[in-house]
């Protein structure tokens, strides 16, 4: 293998066990050489760890500290590790001029990578291009990628916002505003959601998205600008229980009752139980989001030659005091029997 690599022997044991002091190129090199010889490089690492990178964030959100709680507790189940390692870099450098951590490449210390938090292709080619096992949040990946190459978690947060609409619209609310910075993906695909069931029902499809790096704010200046235009609002959907804050603190600064003014619903259900009234809001199952990230990717390790897997994991609503019925409910409820499915 050292001499269909042209490098020494030293060098192919240095990649071996992760690389340290050996060039991009020449541990590709290596790599390529033990390819084409049918070698496995990484058969003595016994490594039991698992590496959860949290990407581009100042501080860790709650979905995200469930998450890592989820992929924990399964790591652990199976007698992994976890080790939590934040990374930062730009969305916009082309893959080869990022620079990862060099423990990424310790093939003796990290054995593979959960990729949560906000992250883009360039990160993920590269790590497909250096040989790093990995799972990865589809929910929380800028601009466009390649899912159908990589093994992937999502949550069916589209379907779950278009469902959480239809709840509105059940209770005779018509003029449901959407509220989020929609120049994130999360929240675009939630805005997705919520626009098919406004159309479904003949419905003026209204959004107020603001962007900003903090969802509070988002959540209250967007709400000040529907008030302040004096727009037609009887409920206001949240893209995230964060947003749902600031949404609170704009509709109390107004004097507006929640919901006996207007009601509010959000997603994740983080946050909602803290609010008050309690937020009705879209669970999205952090914990289970985080088992299944591990799953994914400790079953790469143990079969890395498989197709890349998919995981889709639905939501459900959870119904609470914040939002209210505009008819009586004894026909809210009539209605919401009507639509169910046999």
């Amino acid at each position: 293998m050292a001499r269909a690599a042209k490098v020494s022997l030293p060098t192919v044991s240095r990649v071996a066990n992760g690389g340290a002091g050996v060039g991009r190129e020449t541990q590709e090199r290596v790599r390529n050489a033990a390819q084409v010889l049918g070698v496995d490089l990484y058969r003595k690492n016994k490594a039991k760890v698992i590496g959860f990178v949290f990407s581009n964030r100042d501080m860790l959100h709650p979905f995200h500290s469930r998450v890592l709680f989820g992929a924990e507790t399964y790591c652990a189940s199976r007698g992994y590790n976890l080790l939590f390692v934040p990374f930062n870099y730009s969305a916009d450098a082309p893959a080869r001029e990022l620079r990862l951590p060099q423990i990424f490449y310790r093939h003796d210390v990290i054995r593979a990578l959960i990729i949560a938090d906000t992250n883009s292709q360039n990160l993920l080619e590269l790590l497909g291009q250096e040989g790093i096992p990995f799972s990865v949040l589809g929910n929380n990946v800028l601009g466009e990628w390649r899912p159908e190459e990589y093994d992937v978690v999502w949550f069916d947060d589209v379907q779950g916002a278009y469902e959480m609409t239809r709840h509105l619209l059940l209770q005779s609310h018509r003029d449901i505003w959407y509220v989020g910075n929609c120049q994130l993906p999360w929240f675009a695909r939630r805005c997705e959601g919520y626009r098919r069931a406004m159309l479904e029902a003949g419905m003026t499809v209204r959004v107020s998205s603001l962007d900003s790096e903090k969802n509070e704010e988002t959540g209250y200046l967007a709400t000040k600008s529907i008030l302040l235009r004096d727009e037609p609002v009887t409920a206001i959907f949240a893209g995230d229980d964060s947003v749902a804050q600031g949404v609170y603190e704009a509709l109390r600064e107004y004097r507006l009752g929640i919901p006996q003014d207007i009601s509010v619903v959000g997603v994740n259900d983080v946050l909602a139980r803290v609010l008050h009234p309690a937020l009705s809001s879209l669970k999205v199952f952090p914990e289970h989001v985080g088992k299944q990230l591990a799953e994914l990717v400790l079953n790469r390790i143990a079969h890395p030659d498989m197709p890349p897997q998919h995981s889709t994991i639905p939501t459900q609503l959870a119904k609470r005091q914040s939002s209210h019925p505009l008819t009586l409910p004894s026909e809210v409820v009539n209605r919401e029997r009507a639509q169910e499915t046999p």
